[in-house]
């Protein structure tokens, strides 16, 4: 494999933070000095108008039209920018009111009936008869679900959503019929109506996936569509490769707890940093208000040394640790050799030591190594206990006998396979290397890999054109069925030329999806457990994919960055986030501020 000269990489750099020394000087940076709601800039409870929060992603992002959203960088984008019937709180991350003010469920679990907002308008923009948002309608909402039923190219969301879920949707997404069920009753209450009770359809709304599209910007854009009815506008003219700059819409409906008029900031800068180590660069320069996915010993060396910026009153950096609903994992293309048969896949997920990558690779950076189940630990409280799902732990002997019962003993005669990674950072590149040292130890297998841009992933692995993949997966909403979801057979086409999505392992097994479904459809959360730990023990004994470790999160915050919760699925909405960098009252302040 060709890697880059250092030479080459310290020009890129430094072009880097020269490119982001002039973006990060014009950002505002939390002075609030910036445009102001009143003439103070204060609001009710003493929070504050104006200033910019600064963020950071390792990978652009792919795409902001809700149908086409598969990756987390445009999934927190579109969390923005977008907005639904129902949002998650990003401190609780239960469901809470959106586009629709309220809502109510019938007897049988199966119909719902949501309230409109009046007088909630889609952005400005020039799709719109005078460059002017027209109010949202319940028949928007039905434009938007019909597009999340309808089979094309774009829409890579229909199975993990509307899919045996809402009434009429199969046929609809195959020609056959209208969506029976979702009706615009009026302008300002439309009514959906499942197939069967399903406990966490509610949740599957709140996802930037279902949010609302006005018709007139589809039309325009298509599937680069960039506006939508949230709390901030895309902007475009100050937007590039390197980062994406969010302005406050000043038209949005939102308001907080205390009736403030959101949001309180004026902009959200997203910078697209490749390593770690810019990232907390910039962050000990001010000029990064938070970083996530930090290394432990980045943590630990940056505490050691500046233990007083984390003890002064107030602290200069806040710092938090929680684990998270994520699970990171390699995937196997089970529909061709040499992985199409079971013994491999397990030779492979018994020849890896976890242990060894997240205490020397990851310096353990993570909740755990993946030797149990897809789904991380973060269910325990919900009943779901994953210490019981039988997974993979580190037996080369055993690994060995089974290639050699698949036919390749001491590794004779395997064929060449490539794992296939995103760029984005050394930690994946860091993990392959230690996995391709491993196999070859273990098994005398030799395995290349290749690292591409993102979208070139994710191509290559819904077409079927890889041998093993570099995946992880980011719950959509807070239950075991988003993981399990990923492997349902029923989202895998007859056709090895079309796209699978998201069971990019093309994996089917009938009594997986049988329980699967059972689970699913479960009245009961208690049920639908048990039924999901059958599915997921048998998706293990399969191996149609190799878990490695479950995440855990250091996040690293400027004091002052207010209501910027942390929570288990990376969910995060800014449009109650304010700055305010005065000391908290118990150290002589005149206000406390919300946390």
């Amino acid at each position: 494999m060709e890697f880059r000269t250092k030479p080459f990489l310290m020009w890129n750099l430094a072009m880097f933070f020269a490119a982001s020394a002039l973006v990060l000087s014009s950002c505002g940076g939390g002075d609030n000095t910036d445009k102001r709601r009143n003439g103070t800039g204060e609001a009710k409870g003493g929070r504050i108008y104006g200033g910019c929060v600064r963020v950071s992603e390792s990978e652009p992002y792919q795409s902001l039209f809700p149908i086409s959203i598969v990756d987390a960088t445009s999934a927190m984008l579109a969390v923005q920018i977008h907005e639904g019937l129902v949002k998650f709180n990003t401190a609780t991350l239960k469901v809470e009111s959106a586009l629709a003010e309220k809502w109510e469920v019938d007897a049988t679990g199966t119909k719902y009936t949501f309230h409109l907002r009046k007088g909630v308008y889609f952005q400005d923009d020039e799709c719109f008869t005078g460059g002017k948002g027209r109010e949202v309608k319940a028949s928007d909402i039905k434009y938007s679900f019909d597009l999340l039923a309808t089979k094309n190219a774009d829409n890579l969301n229909f199975g993990s959503t509307f899919k045996d879920r809402v009434l009429g949707a199969n046929n609809f997404f195959e020609g056959k019929g209208g969506l029976d069920g979702v009706k615009a009753l009026d302008d300002y209450t439309l009514e959906i109506t499942l197939e069967h009770p399903s406990p966490v359809f509610i949740q599957i709304l709140a996802a930037p996936t279902c949010a609302v599209v006005a018709k007139e910007a589809v039309e325009r854009y298509g599937k680069n569509l960039k506006t939508g009815v949230g709390a901030f506008i895309f902007d475009a003219a100050h937007s590039s490769k390197e980062k994406i700059v969010l302005k406050r819409n000043d038209n949005y409906y939102g308001t907080d707890s205390l009736g403030n008029a959101l949001p309180f900031l004026d902009s959200v800068l997203v910078l697209f940093i490749p390593t770690k180590e810019q990232e907390l660069a910039l962050f000990k320069e001010g000029k990064l208000d938070m970083i996530t996915s930090l290394p432990s010993q980045s943590i630990k060396e940056m505490v050691e040394t500046q233990i007083k910026d984390f003890q002064s009153k107030p602290p200069k950096y806040l710092l938090d640790n929680s684990a998270e609903m994520i699970s990171q994992y390699y995937t196997f293309n089970v529909s061709r050799p040499p992985f199409d048969n079971p013994d491999v896949r397990k030779a492979f997920n018994l020849a890896v030591n976890r242990k060894k990558i997240v205490e020397e690779i990851l310096n353990n950076q993570a909740f755990g190594p993946g030797t149990n189940g897809i789904t991380p630990p973060t269910f325990l409280r919900d009943g779901y206990d994953i210490s019981k799902i039988q997974g993979y732990d580190y037996n080369p002997e055993i690994a060995k006998k089974l290639l050699a019962k698949a036919g390749y003993p001491n590794g004779r005669a395997f064929p060449p396979v490539k794992i296939i990674l995103n760029s984005g950072g050394a930690k994946h590149s860091n993990i392959v290397v230690e996995v391709q040292k491993q196999l070859l130890e273990n098994l005398n297998v030799n395995v290349d890999f290749d690292v591409v841009p993102m979208s070139q992933k994710l191509e290559q692995s819904q077409m079927g054109q890889m041998d093993i993949v570099r995946d992880a997966w980011i719950a959509d909403y807070p239950s075991p069925e988003s993981f399990l979801s990923i492997f349902f057979g029923g989202n895998v086409p007859a056709d090895l030329n079309q796209k699978s999505y998201p069971n990019t392992a093309r994996y089917k097994n009938p009594q997986y999806d049988k329980y699967f479904i059972m689970g699913r459809d479960a009245i009961s959360k208690d049920s639908s457990m048990v039924y999901f730990m059958k599915a997921e023990q048998i998706l293990m004994n399969d191996a149609p994919i190799m878990v490695l470790w479950y995440d855990g999160n250091y996040r690293l915050t400027q004091y002052g960055i207010r209501n910027a919760y942390n929570n288990a699925m990376r969910y995060r909405n800014f449009a109650d986030v304010y700055i305010d960098k005065s000391p908290p009252a118990d150290s002589g302040a005149k206000k406390d501020s919300a946390k």
